[in-house]
């Protein structure tokens, strides 16, 4: 919407910060990224979001909208005239935030113990990671994307995990495309579209941040 105030603040590695980006991408929001410094939080993030204290944020004409898979719902809604995310089917929009919900509540997580444990514990982790990579490739199927021929929700969800993988891998020494090539394929497919390549940061960077905070907190 013409004269909208946009402001996303942000962390560059963050998946739940590229969640926002991609959708902000997909509709053609412009708005001012403001990279935030979680260990010396400023008086902005503080502000905006003083329940969590935490990124990201959209910031909307003054107003302070939080937790990424709310704030692309949100984002769904205000500029809804182009490239919808969420079905407009009740039954299928339920299905959306389920499979959303479960990339939150499962791959976060589990790609932590991954590059935080060591031993038995991450072994584990590692199996349950691959584990719940295969069920979103059965929910995949043969569709393009979780969306259907176009990007949706659950893809918005799911994708900025994608430039993680190469650090999960490095350090946990595992494969994923080897146990799961259908979803691997599937993400460099939704790559080839500009709002997800350019929302997505460098594997490499990303996992040269994992290792400092394995380092800053003791974790290697």
């Amino acid at each position: 919407m013409a004269g909208d105030q946009v402001t996303l603040l942000d962390l560059w590695a963050s998946p739940f910060g590229m969640r926002v980006r991609i959708a902000l991408a997909e509709k053609a929001v412009k708005y001012e990224y403001s990279e935030q410094d979680l260990w010396n939080k400023g008086a902005l993030l503080l502000q905006m979001n003083p329940v969590h204290k935490r990124i990201p944020v959209l910031v909307h004409d003054g107003k302070p909208i939080c937790e990424s898979l709310i704030i692309v719902q949100y984002i769904d809604e205000v500029w809804k005239d182009k490239a919808p995310l969420l079905p407009s089917d009740p039954y299928e929009r339920a299905q959306s935030r389920f499979w959303a919900d479960f990339v939150d509540k499962k791959l976060y997580e589990l790609g932590k113990k991954i590059y935080t444990t060591k031993g038995e514990d991450q072994e584990a982790a590692k199996k349950d990671f691959i584990d719940s990579l295969k069920l979103l490739e059965g929910e995949l199927g043969n569709k393009p994307c979780f969306g259907g021929e176009t990007l949706g929700y659950v893809d918005v969800a799911l994708l900025p995990f994608y430039c993680w993988f190469y650090a999960y891998e490095t350090i946990g020494n595992f494969n994923i495309e080897a146990d799961c090539p259908k979803l691997i394929a599937y993400c460099k497919r939704c790559l080839e579209k500009e709002s997800v390549s350019k929302s997505l940061e460098d594997p490499q960077k990303v996992y040269d941040f994992v290792v400092m905070l394995r380092k800053k907190f003791n974790w290697a």
